[in-house]
């Protein structure tokens, strides 16, 4: 009988390390993940082709959407969540041996424990658990969970023991209820234990009125029968809004879970949830063995000189930023980040990657949507203000440093961004529509594939039709690579019968001109402020260098 879609058969392998050989809930998992491995597991795939710049609009605006579901660019701070996961996963099943019977042994325990009942709940507490817990807290968008269900995606969901004739599940997510009810949690578990392996215990204990003590000795009976991982709770500050319920209790509730289920826990929450941790913090307790991660968004600084060469080394910052950049489909875009646009970007976003990714995508689409496109410090600007709004507040915490309203405004997201997103590609197939003409060359496709190609290599769009159609009238016989050497040749020394007619260009299409143009650099100045921003020796005469120099 084939095994389930999302089932693989255990193959097992040495896991390097004494303390984990002869287990094979630890021999079957993936090898554990150098530094490279890592980056190559974890790294988002985005394809890119430099021609597609000069592509049409509307499938430039798809591409340039998926990079909010494809970029994933690996910082140290996920190197150091994998490192954890992937200790407290190997760690947890130290405890459980399918091999040597402790596995069936803690099953045995755990039924004592539902058949005694709530009062004897804690009387086998005290064989060996090696399983561990960690808190994961960070803002809405820093990453939390899309760096969660990367690690995760690196290990099978369910690996079936031929041998053993044993399920195991390397880990399990699920989400905290938006009721914040500690029940409803415990119901999660069994709905997502159903949907993976198609069983039905959600079904079976969701009819009985089980106290929430007993539910967590049913889990605890579930994840050591099904060999669970490691057990991902997201959303934990969802927890904080049933009133009902203390923060002590709710420490209690997650010191049972480990304890009762014994498998490794890992909770995911914005600052709202912290305080419950701090409480044990305070309290002085480690029954749980509680330990934190907080993340904070990413700083630009700071900088690091490298001691061999004595140059500054990029930050996370930079490298990210230069990476995230790379990914433009705009037929004006510039090459290099400048440490303009760079500085307006993190002011702007305060390094909150989530953030800084759709700001990036928002400022594409607005470019292609206006026939700007280039990014520019006035089009960020801009974006921030017109699409971001729902996360001023609590951007502007983060500005301020002020950890009050930083915990009020943690989980503020962006609501329908897929909605704006298809709004902006209407309005770049409108702009599409407008400027759908007859081509120049007709029904020629040699000349319209010389056009593409010779766009796609940085040529000129409005230089180059005149050229192609002169080339054409002159060689009609001549291949396409005699031709784009000649048409390349005229580009760069254009003879004077091709020359273009110079264009009066209205006012309001200024910002589409080339980005050395006076007059584009008129559009993208504040009003006002544009002689402040001529540089002398560039665009002005350097008048008091010339006064020094004639004394």
């Amino acid at each position: 009988m084939p095994l389930p879609e999302n089932y693989v058969e255990a193959v097992y392998a040495d896991p390097g390390l004494e303390r984990y050989r002869g287990n094979p809930l630890i021999e079957a998992l993936p090898p554990i993940m150098d530094l490279q491995a890592l980056k190559v597991k974890l790294t988002g795939k985005v394809e890119f082709n430099p021609q597609d710049c000069f592509g049409e609009g509307h499938l430039r605006a798809h591409q340039i959407s998926a990079l909010l579901d494809d970029f994933f660019q690996p910082l140290s701070i996920h190197k150091q969540l994998e490192e954890k996961i992937s200790v407290m996963i190997r760690g947890g099943y130290v405890g459980r041996n399918i091999a040597d019977g402790s596995l069936n042994k803690k099953m045995q325990e755990g039924y004592q424990r539902i058949m005694s009942g709530v009062a004897s709940d804690f009387r086998f507490s005290q064989t060996n658990s090696t399983a561990k817990s960690l808190s994961l807290i960070g803002c809405s968008g820093s990453g939390k969970s899309s760096t969660i269900n990367r690690i995760l995606a690196t290990y099978p969901q369910a690996i079936y023991h031929h041998d053993y004739n044993a399920i195991q599940l390397p880990y399990l997510r699920i989400e905290c209820p938006s009721d914040g009810s500690l029940k409803s949690l415990c119901l999660n578990f069994f709905r997502e234990v159903d949907r993976t392996l198609h069983t039905g215990y959600e079904e079976k204990y969701a009819r009985k009125r089980h106290s929430t003590e007993v539910l967590l000795s049913l889990m605890g009976q579930v994840a050591t029968q099904r060999a669970v991982g490691v057990l991902v709770i997201d959303e934990i500050q969802r927890l904080t809004l049933k009133r009902s319920i203390s923060k002590e209790a709710m420490l209690e509730f997650f010191v049972a879970l480990v304890n009762v289920i014994g498998v490794p826990v890992v909770m995911v929450g914005t600052p709202k949830a912290r305080p419950i941790f701090e409480m044990e913090l305070q309290a002085g307790r480690r029954s749980a063995g509680f330990g934190s991660l907080f993340w904070q968004p990413m700083k630009p600084g700071p900088v690091r000189m490298n001691p061999k060469t004595g140059e500054p080394r990029k930050t996370e910052w930079q490298a990210f930023t230069n990476k995230l950049w790379q990914y433009q489909w705009l037929t004006n875009r510039d090459e290099i980040l400048s440490d303009e646009i760079r500085d307006c970007w993190f002011d702007l976003s305060q390094g909150v990657l989530d953030i800084v990714v759709k700001l990036f995508v928002l400022a594409q689409m607005r470019a292609i949507s206006t026939g700007l496109e280039r990014i520019t410090v006035k089009l960020l600007r801009t974006v921030y203000q017109q699409e971001l709004k729902p996360v001023h507040p609590m951007l502007d915490a983060l500005r301020r440093d002020d950890p009050e309203l930083i915990v009020k405004y943690s989980d503020l997201q962006l609501p329908d961004m897929d909605k704006r997103l298809l709004e902006l590609r209407q309005v770049i197939d409108e702009r599409q529509a407008e400027k759908e003409r007859i081509p120049a060359f007709g029904s020629n496709e040699k000349a319209m594939r010389l056009y593409t190609m010779l766009q796609g290599m940085g040529c000129e769009s409005r230089l180059l039709e005149p050229l192609i159609e002169n080339a054409f009238q002159q060689h009609p016989d001549l291949s396409l690579p005699e031709l784009s050497r000649i048409i390349l040749d005229w580009y760069s020394n254009p003879p004077r019968t091709t020359k273009p007619k110079t264009a009066n260009v209205k006012s309001t299409s200024w910002h589409t001109l080339p980005s050395d143009d006076l007059r584009f650099k008129f559009s993208q100045a504040e009003k006002g402020r544009f002689y402040h921003e001529l540089q002398y020796g560039k665009e002005l005469f350097d008048v008091p260098n010339w006064l020094k120099e004639v004394g």
